[in-house]
């Protein structure tokens, strides 16, 4: 029986790896991802209770840069599994909840330290795969990242568990964590694999049950998750995965008085309508469910008079193309002076111009393909929209090939109007917009990225001036939940710049973070008295 109050190693955040030309991490990740790209394709269970679900509604996964080619199917259920899977939840509850929480911490620490070995070529390959990153994105993401949620969660567990109150002479009081009162639903992007992993992860870690909902694009790496955590010791029905259309996985989940909670990461518009459902549907509930969101961005860099233009050029390369723009952090609008317009444009240009499009494969790439036909379509939509509007000039790219691959090349739009429809709206994509401002009208510039946008999630300033920053930083307060000073609004990393925005991007709960975690615990006070009193009167009763 455990008599001690145990700590966990330490975390420390995973090494990059630099993927080298001749290094032994380029030549047995690039086998891994041939050897995944040629093997028969792989059948995509859902899972229920720990067993495979197959369905006869299989639908083909194919890779974003080869849409052709077929390396899985995907079987997909219905309302019924969803409700299986939910009842497969609650009966491992007690069980789970139940078990002493450095027991569930070993299970992700295990899980970590399996991918940071032996499974790290096999996850990155599956991200390369089904997301169309290169080597690069998908070190950082499905390796690094996904190991450091898991690592730093326990350590940030442990620290939320020591949190005790203080008490009074003859009184004990004593602080627990309990796991909420039913099931949590996490429903998770394509973009990134590790937020895939950790929104299902997270709750289960502090002792909840999960139904889990990946996006359709990213069943592929989801199902090396479950593979991953199954072999890390993960019991039956802790986390259930199911692929269902999601009004189908709504309306069952929605309407369940043992809904306790949602994890979400994904659009603003979906987030407002779940949050609309449950809330129509309160009286339903155990108790009031826990709303965890992030979700949109149309994340801004701002450069000041004092910039270093090369700085700016490479903090918009950067922030705006890798992973093509799908990122939720990504640079899409961009505040300019006027006095290094002229500068910044011819620089920005010629390296936009070096920027090599294509498969994850070619290390020599740096961007691929866009994840999918509807993805393609809307962003050159807004291609199409710059082109035939007089506010807009294409500078730089603009061109669309969706023939083998979703090929979008890397875009920048120059506008003349600061609200232009592309300074506004999330494209999701490697499309960048322009505007440029007067170099003396700084705080009027600072205005107009603060009032823009219906988000808050991240952004960046560029500049010399230490005033000018202050004035940023002042002005900006509300604009970015994750601000970036002389660098690129991309790249949080896990237990350095916990992740997160407000207003319209979500209810900034920090991923990767002690914050994070306190929305998946319900605290029960206890108060012991170890002298009870044996009189009801006080001493102001006395005569």
């Amino acid at each position: 029986m455990s008599n001690a109050f145990f700590q966990v190693p330490y975390p420390e955040n995973e090494p990059v790896l630099g993927y080298g030309p001749g290094s032994p991490e380029r030549a047995a990740q690039l086998a891994e991802y041939e050897r995944m790209l040629h093997q028969e394709p792989v059948q995509v269970p859902m899972v229920i209770g720990g067993k495979a679900i197959y369905t006869e509604d299989k639908r083909p996964l194919s890779p974003p840069h080869d849409h052709q080619k077929v390396i899985g199917h995907g079987h997909f259920g219905t309302a019924e599994h969803v409700q299986s899977a939910i009842d497969a939840a609650l009966e491992a509850r007690n069980s789970w909840s139940g078990l002493s929480w450095e027991h569930r911490a070993s299970i992700f620490l295990k899980a970590a330290d399996m991918l940071a070995g032996p499974w790290r070529t096999r996850i990155n390959a599956a991200t390369m795969l089904a997301q169309g990153k290169n080597m690069h994105q998908a070190e950082i993401d499905a390796a690094c990242e996904f190991i450091d949620f898991l690592r730093f969660n326990a350590h940030f567990a442990q620290e939320i568990y020591a949190q005790q109150p203080e008490s009074s002479p003859g009184i004990w009081n004593r602080l627990e964590y309990r796991p909420l009162e039913g099931f949590v639903f996490a429903i998770t992007p394509f973009n990134f694999t590790a937020i895939a992993g950790n929104l299902p992860i997270a709750a289960a870690l502090m002792g909840n049950v999960v139904v889990w909902k990946p996006s359709d694009e990213q069943i592929y790496s989801a199902h090396v998750i479950m593979e991953l955590l199954h072999a890390a010791g993960l019991p039956e029905g802790v986390i259930n995965l199911v692929t269902v259309d999601g009004p189908v996985a709504g309306e069952v989940v929605f309407n369940h008085p043992d809904f306790a909670g949602l994890h979400f990461t994904g659009s603003t518009g979906v987030f407002r309508h779940l949050w609309q459902t449950i809330g129509q549907n309160i009286a339903q509930y155990r108790t009031y469910p826990r709303i965890v969101g992030e979700t949109g961005g149309k994340d801004f860099i701002i450069a000041h008079k004092s910039a270093e233009v090369d700085e700016v050029v490479t903090g918009i390369l950067r922030g705006s193309f890798e992973f093509q723009g799908q990122k939720c952090s990504a640079a899409s609008r961009v505040y300019l002076p006027d006095n290094i317009w002229a500068e910044v444009k011819e620089k920005l240009t010629a390296e936009v111009a070096t920027i090599q499009v294509g498969t994850p494969g070619n290390p020599e790439n740096f961007m691929g393909a866009v994840i999918s036909q509807r993805s393609f379509d809307k962003i050159k939509g807004y291609i199409d929209y710059a082109k035939d509007h007089p506010d807009g000039e294409i500078m730089c790219g603009g061109t669309c090939d969706d023939s083998v691959g979703y090929f979008v090349q890397p875009t920048v739009i120059v506008a003349s109007d600061p609200h232009f429809k592309s300074m506004e709206e999330e494209i999701f994509g490697p499309v960048v917009t322009i505007y440029v401002y007067p170099a003396e009208d700084f705080e009027g510039a600072l205005e107009l990225v603060d009032s823009t946008s219906q988000y808050a999630l991240t952004g960046a300033v560029f500049a010399r001036e230490r005033y000018a920053i202050d004035d940023a930083m002042r002005a900006l307060e509300n604009a970015a939940g994750n601000f970036y000073i002389n660098d690129k609004p991309t790249g949080a990393v896990v237990g350095q710049q916990p992740f997160g925005g407000a207003r319209g991007s979500g209810t900034n709960d920090k991923a990767g973070s002690l914050l994070n975690l306190l929305r998946w615990v319900s605290p029960r006070t206890i108060k012991e008295t170890l002298a009870p009193p044996t009189d009801y009167r006080y001493a102001f009763h006395q005569k």
